[in-house]
């Protein structure tokens, strides 16, 4: 079959041929996005699930339905070692600019310019220590204290006002939200909270791991009555098959029954893995119908490139004493393990794991799906690290074998 008719697209956060699966979530984000034109009160949305499973895709859609809806958007992805003052700035800057291009009488927009001025003075952003132009006088005593959780929200309240004026609704969306740390994430919490009480037209979408709930919780105790958190999962067996049959039919191609229940079985139906099997199926399929013994054959191309690309990247990012602690997890196995058990397999006390477990937290390696468990962020992360330290045996483990 001719490769350039693929439809399948794994990558990150591409989108797939067929958004199976998520209807609901979508249906959620359209009524919130509805509700919040109409200045009608709604939780804002903040997805959480692990890597792998669409959430970067999903809010990619939601973006889409927003400016289908006539929203100002910006789209925004935190990182480990970014502040969100200077990560958010230039995007808001731009969006004011946007504001300000629409026909209408008042200075809303211009004062949201000049208390973008100001908190741009008060937290000193630079973008690779060139500093943000803006050519207009600072509002003074307005997002100007260089607290964020101060001046973030005033600013948002300056920049829902301008919207208002204007008659639109601006969208905020932001990924991997779980790398800002517990001051940012509350003074987001706060800005939403500012916005909500006033009623101002703006929304914010974020996703990031399943940590997500907990560390808005600890930041903020009202957080739960501003967002909802739906968690974004792996795909059922029916809509694993949708996913790969909908797009393969609509070029004349049909998958057999066995090869779908092949490809949920190595995928455990995480949307990824689904693009991978079925890009390489198609791929390695002469004439339609794709079959379970192609499927398996399949897959002595997709783990490799899955360990490349996939794995390998974050792999690469940990110290030997985290890659250690992560092999010991994969030799107990792929659900949640208890951190007490981690440390009798390497031979240590459980009180020694404490910096290299908040450690893996913070790369986003691991999360605690329960007081004193540890679970993978990554699916299939317990197989690569086996396949990735296949002699690596532990004192805990040694001592298991030889007893």
């Amino acid at each position: 079959m001719n490769p350039i008719d693929n439809p399948f697209s794994p990558g990150a956060g591409s989108p797939p041929p067929e958004l199976a699966g998520r209807d609901p979530i979508l249906e959620q984000a359209r009524i919130l996005l509805g509700r919040i034109q109409q200045k009608k009160s709604e939780k804002s949305m903040l997805l959480t699930g692990l890597r792998g499973v669409g959430k970067t895709v999903l809010l990619n859609e939601i973006e889409r339905l927003a400016k289908g809806g006539g929203y100002r958007t910006i789209s925004v992805e935190a990182h480990e070692d970014k502040p969100l003052g200077p990560l958010i700035a230039p995007y808001l800057r731009t969006l004011l600019y946007d504001l300000n291009r629409i026909a209408g009488v008042g200075n809303k927009v211009k004062r949201g310019l000049a208390v973008l001025r100001s908190f741009v003075g008060a937290m000193k952003v630079t973008i690779n220590d060139v500093a943000i132009g803006l050519d207009i006088e600072p509002e003074k005593g307005s997002a100007d204290s260089g607290d964020l959780e101060i001046d973030l929200p005033a600013l948002f309240v300056a920049i829902g006002e301008a919207a208002e004026e204007r008659k639109t609704a601006v969208a905020v969306l932001i990924d991997e939200v779980q790398y800002f740390s517990s001051k940012e994430l509350g003074a987001l919490i706060m800005a939403m909270h500012k916005v909500q009480q006033r009623q101002l037209p703006v929304v914010l979408l974020g996703a990031g791991l399943p940590i997500l709930p907990g560390l808005a919780g600890e930041s903020k105790s009202y957080a739960e009555r501003l967002f909802s958190f739906p968690d974004i999962g792996a795909l059922s067996a029916t809509d694993a098959a949708k996913a790969l049959q909908d797009p393969a039919q609509a070029k004349g191609v049909t998958f057999e029954a066995a090869a779908l229940k092949e490809v949920f079985r190595l995928t455990k139906g995480y949307p990824y893995f689904i693009q991978e099997w079925g890009y390489q199926a198609w791929n390695l399929t002469k004439a339609s119908p794709i079959t379970k013994r192609t499927v398996t054959a399949t897959t002595d191309l997709v783990v490799p490139r899955l360990d490349q690309n996939f794995f390998r990247v974050r792999f690469d990012r940990l110290t030997p004493s985290e890659k250690n602690f992560l092999r010991a997890m994969a030799e107990l196995g792929a659900e949640a393990q208890r951190t007490g058990d981690i440390a009798q397999l390497l031979g240590v006390k459980t009180t020694s794991l404490s910096p290299v477990r908040a450690s893996l937290i913070k790369k986003g390696m691991i999360y605690s799906p329960a007081h004193g468990d540890m679970a993978f962020t990554v699916p299939l992360f317990n197989e690569f690290m086996i396949r990735a330290i296949p002699e690596f045996v532990p004192a805990g483990i040694r001592r298991r074998k030889s007893e």
